[in-house]
């Protein structure tokens, strides 16, 4: 696991094969209700559609 700073805050970038996925949740750990944001995110219709593809 590597860690990169964005605007001052740490996220976790987790190597699986040659993709790079980021932790949600590291981004928006410093943010009041990040979490909420996060739930918010995944009901949306748009990301339904998106991890259905």
């Amino acid at each position: 696991m590597a860690k990169v700073k964005v605007q001052d805050t740490e996220v976790t970038v987790i190597s699986i094969e040659e993709r790079d996925p980021i932790s949600l949740t590291d981004m928006v750990k410093h943010i009041e209700n990040g979490l909420a944001l996060i739930e918010k995110w995944l009901r949306n219709k748009n990301t339904i559609e998106f991890l259905g593809i």
